[in-house]
């Protein structure tokens, strides 16, 4: 006789043997194995085989099949741990349009492992990132997605001060990679914490049976390090969360096969099944997102069971926000894959960011690539968006408020504001009028609504409107400080001090308006190099802009320009330093070897003392 408890994933089944012995077995799905409870000698006619219910029960435990859910697509995000955390960026960049952003837990620039030996991307080093930028200009809109969607993307980065594996040094390169020298995110959506104490594991902020100290680098590499990483990672991408639960989970933890998404799945290592958890709303229907949590390696289920898959905080977050959190599996292989990239194995089941099973690991063709595009779009596939109200206007307005309305929408259970870009509201409006107060008096500004489903999802914004409240506008207060810093042959940064209560401050070059932006400093990029440029910021609050600030010129480098000698000259003129008997590049302290005449490298002034070696 079967007995089956779904809910704990138990199955409870009995046998006799060929010569007549009584078995009570205990079959634990989660742990994938089969606990015997007791056995007895009895004396029973017609026995069974034994290979017969084991045959039944193989039949009857296979992973599920990865379900699809109503998630949607522009809400999916990634992150990881070591080699998954390089996986996790080698994903965003690859499927940028897919992704929405990334969290990076010791981790380095893209590419990294397909340039130069992957221990040269690792522990204290600081590689260069000169081609990790340039092959992703290259391969935009062909081996990856178009790079201009990661513009949008929100990145938070974790690196332990005493982390000596993927050290901070190494994570300076992927910020560079991003900001300041790849230029692909704006430093705005970019946060990079360094000031973590602790070593190469995934932080918490609770204990958890069998986890390491957090300034111990040893299994399972998860710690309570007083800091919730997950809960860091997923508000910098989504927004505010709900609380957490730190009770009994809602959802499911699912095993699903992963061999429908990818051939030979342990030749490429990834296990035949990966790992995903459901909360019970979006199981339920609800609209949800979608976050992939990579893990680093000697962590999959094959080396520590479940605990990156339960210990980190992750399904806290995802079962009160709406949240299904995707745990693909990697697997080690001890033998050396020919097609590969990588001449040596992968004993410690790593996610391919070095090239063992094929040299396009890092672009969308790669095995495991493709294979993690084939899950996203599976358990995206039911997504049902919600309708954007329409017919969005204003009533009245007084000196200091506007009054809107809108048609409602059927399927909606309240409506978000925004105002300027900005939720206007605190809790969710019921109905479909509002009343904004407390505005600026002779003010303009500009409205959208956006439904909201029953699983705090939002729709696509509405009509703009466009409403200015009565009386005298405020004077606003005109920023100062401005300077140019950072300067390249095609980029400007500009700083300048804040103003209390504004919104936002206009930034202009050469007379003309340039864009507008909510942080104290912008990046200029795309400028002809050896030229001059003036530049001035203003503050606006709400529709109203202050006088433009004091001007300041800067100048573009020439274009880059690159010098072969050997290390002896490169540090007599200056484009590099002897530091104990090696040359260090100016500017980049890239190694260039040892400090003689008989090495040449080459070495490119990409900035004003700023030296890269080509």
């Amino acid at each position: 006789p079967f007995v089956i408890d779904s809910n704990s994933c138990n199955y409870h089944y009995s046998f006799i043997d060929s010569k007549d012995f009584y078995y009570s077995v205990k079959y634990n799905n989660l742990l994938n194995r089969s606990e015997l409870l007791y056995t007895d000698l009895v004396t029973i006619k017609n026995s069974m085989s034994i290979l017969w219910f084991f045959l039944l029960i193989s039949c009857c435990y296979a992973a599920e099949k990865l379900s699809s859910y109503n998630v949607d697509p522009s809400e999916t995000s990634v992150s990881g741990l070591s080699s998954g955390a390089f996986f996790a960026t080698q994903i965003q960049v690859a499927f940028s349009a897919s992704i929405k952003g990334a969290g990076i837990v010791a981790g380095g620039p893209y590419n990294c492992g397909g340039q130069i030996s992957y221990t040269s991307c690792m522990y204290t080093s600081s590689p260069s990132i000169t081609q990790s930028i340039s092959n992703t200009k290259s391969w935009s809109g062909n081996k990856i997605d178009d790079i201009k969607n990661l513009a949008t993307h929100k990145v938070y980065m974790i690196s332990g001060t005493s982390d000596t594996t993927v050290g901070g040094s190494v994570m300076t390169q992927l910020y560079k990679y991003y900001v300041t020298d790849g230029q692909f995110i704006p430093s705005a959506n970019v946060v990079f914490k360094k000031d973590l104490k602790s070593a190469h594991t995934f932080p918490t902020d609770f204990d958890s049976t069998g986890n390491n100290a957090c300034g111990s680098t040893s299994s399972p590499y998860i710690s309570n390090c007083g800091f919730d990483g997950a809960e860091a990672i997923l508000q910098h991408i989504y927004g505010s969360l709900k609380p957490r639960n730190n009770g009994a989970l809602s959802g499911k933890f699912i095993e699903f096969n992963q061999e429908e998404f990818i051939t030979n799945a342990r030749t490429n290592g990834m296990s035949t099944t990966g790992w995903i958890y459901v909360p019970k709303s979006c199981a339920d229907g609800a609209t949800c997102k979608l976050h992939i949590a990579y893990h680093g390696c000697l962590q999959g289920y094959e080396k520590v069971g479940d605990k990156f898959v339960k210990n980190t905080g992750y399904n806290r977050w995802a079962d009160t926000n709406n949240i299904i959190v995707l745990y693909p599996q990697a697997v080690a292989t001890n033998t050396i894959s020919m097609g590969g990239g990588a001449s040596l194995p992968n004993p410690n089941g790593c996610w391919d960011w070095v090239g063992w099973y094929g040299t396009d690991f890092s672009v969308k063709s790669g095995k495991q690539s493709t294979a993690t595009k084939k899950m996203i779009d599976r358990i995206t596939s039911s997504f049902n968006p919600i309708d954007a109200p329409t017919s969005l206007q204003v009533l009245a307005t007084t000196d200091n408020s506007v009054t809107l309305a809108w048609e409602p929408v059927s399927s909606a259970t309240g409506y978000n504001l925004y105002r300027n870009g900005g939720k206007a509201n605190n809790g969710i409006i019921t109905g479909t009028t509002f009343t904004d107060n407390n505005l600026n008096s002779g003010t303009t500004y500009i409205y959208t609504v956006k439904a909201v489903s029953s699983a705090g999802s939002e729709s696509a914004a509405s009509n703009s409107v466009t409403g200015k409240t009565t009386g005298t506008p405020p004077a606003v207060e005109t920023p100062n400080g401005l300077i140019a810093t950072n300067i390249t042959s095609n980029s400007i940064t500009l700083k300048w001090n804040s103003v209390s209560s504004v919104t936002s401050y206009n930034v202009y070059r050469n007379g003309n308006k340039l864009t507008s932006v909510s942080d104290t400093s912008y990046t200029d990029i795309g400028l002809s190099s050896a030229t001059n440029y003036q530049y001035q910021v203003s503050s606006v609050k709400d529709s109203s802009e202050s006088e433009k600030s004091i001007e300041v010129q800067a100048t573009t480098l020439t274009e880059k320009v690159c010098f072969k000698d050997n290390n002896y000259n490169h540090v007599i003129t200056r484009r590099a330093y002897n530091n104990f008997g090696y040359a260090l590049a100016t500017g980049s302290n890239q190694n260039m070897g040892l400090y003689n005449t008989f090495l040449t490298t080459t070495l490119c002034k990409t900035r004003e003392n700023y030296y890269v070696i080509e």
